[in-house]
């Protein structure tokens, strides 16, 4: 954050209206005084004042001139303090780590194998030693400003715990929040691995400018969650799209021999996947995957994936049961919720055309006909970065939040003090 002008230089009690300014210019674009009036309702007068106070404390600047409209060209407002972010997106198999920038952008990014069953501290270090790596390579990078993280599990996100996990029981109720925000000194803030995925396409894969949108994510674990009148919807407690009951009943209505879902719903794609697979190829079934067994190489829903992309008869007809099933439990999600946008990620968005055209076939098929109308169904654009750039805007956004915003200012006031 640059240094605060000397002339009135709040460190705490910025008056109503700041946050939804600083909103404005931060995720909006609005440049100038005039385009803030128009995007938040507020009074000429009001916005002036909100505007400078903001300009006092570091978190605009101005920055050139605009177009004039008749009169004087209005001075152009911009947000972009200096600092980072630390963001981390843990899954079942992979952890992503990142440097981001105080708009979001990815500085610096890096990606390891893991297994989340070893538990919070084994991961927890993985992460911390992974931040220590990209920190050294990016040293001039301005104060850390907050901390951001996804977890495979539900979590309560006042509390930043897990709670309950399946699967994954040494995380129930570990202090993830607190041991990041000690460790760096930084606000943390802790949700579900598929939240942040959805975070990050909205705010910059395919469900952007998309104010409602349903992200679904099919790999070693399946979840989906939701953006309602442009908001993250995490539910009561942060527990909003636990899909256990639906999976089973999308099964039962196909009368699907896939391996069930069991206690572990969340786990169940890639897992009934490969556990078919399997049978496949020791059967014969499957030509191409007994090759791959023969050769002594692991069947991986990627494996089933390649196969049915080279016209395995087998992994074709596969993927296209599961794609049904999956399709059939969105067209409840579509009907009940009714997006614009369902975005399809994970591991399994891969697995080719066939694939997203049985889950299209099948939404369209079985939800309600005006839920579908204009609905637009798509695979994610951000691939392994999504949830590294939503766990960012999730930091960002609680940073800058209204109920944050005076806490964030009187710290980032701190910060350049010690610069």
């Amino acid at each position: 954050m640059t240094s605060p002008s000397t002339q009135s230089t709040p460190t705490a009690g910025l008056p109503d209206g700041a946050a939804q300014v600083l909103s404005a210019v931060r995720l909006h674009g609005c440049r100038s005084r005039v385009e803030i009036m128009r995007r938040t309702g507020l009074t000429r007068m009001v916005t002036a004042q909100r505007v400078q106070h903001l300009l006092d404390v570091g978190l605009l600047r101005e920055e050139g001139f605009g177009p004039s409209s008749g009169g004087r060209r209005p001075k152009q407002l911009t947000f972009l303090p200096a600092g980072h972010l630390l963001v981390a997106d843990v899954g079942w198999t992979s952890v992503d780590v990142a440097i981001t920038d105080l708009a979001g952008r990815l500085l610096a990014h890096v990606a390891e194998s893991t297994d989340v069953t070893d538990g919070p501290d084994v991961t927890l270090s993985q992460v911390e030693k992974l931040f220590g790596q990209l920190l050294a390579d990016h040293q001039d990078i301005g104060p850390l400003w907050g901390v951001g993280i996804g977890i495979p599990a539900p979590v309560e996100f006042g509390t930043g715990r897990a709670v309950a996990p399946a699967g994954m029981p040494t995380w129930d109720d570990y202090p993830v929040r607190e041991r990041l925000a000690e460790r760096y000194d930084a606000p943390t803030w802790v949700d579900n691995d598929v939240n942040i995925m959805m975070l990050g396409e909205h705010r910059e894969g395919a469900a952007k400018d998309n104010d409602n949108a349903v992200f679904i994510k099919l790999g070693t674990g399946i979840g989906i969650a939701l953006v309602s009148e442009g908001r993250l919807h995490r539910g009561a407690q942060g527990c909003a799209g636990r899909l256990g009951n639906l999976l089973h009943l999308a099964m039962s209505l196909r009368q699907s021999d896939l391996p069930p879902p069991g206690d572990t719903a969340g786990q169940w794609t890639a897992a009934a996947v490969v556990q078919k697979a399997k049978e496949y190829a020791a059967d014969g079934t499957s030509p191409w995957l007994a090759k791959v067994v023969a050769q002594g190489e692991t069947v991986t829903a990627q494996t089933v994936a390649q196969a049915a992309a080279h016209g395995d008869t087998a992994c074709l007809g596969l993927l296209r049961e599961v794609g049904a099933i999956v399709g059939t439990m969105l067209a409840t999600v579509v009907s009940l919720l009714n997006p614009s946008v369902l975005v399809i990620g994970g591991g399994m968005s891969a697995s080719g055309d066939f694939f997203t055209a049985a889950i299209r076939e099948a939404v369209h098929g079985q939800a309600v006909p005006l839920a579908t109308r204009d609905l637009r169904i798509v695979t994610a654009r951000l691939g392994s970065r999504a949830g590294v750039v939503g766990a960012a805007a999730m930091a960002l956004d609680q940073l800058f939040s209204a109920e944050n915003l005076d806490a964030t200012v009187t710290r980032g006031l701190e910060l350049s003090d010690h610069r």
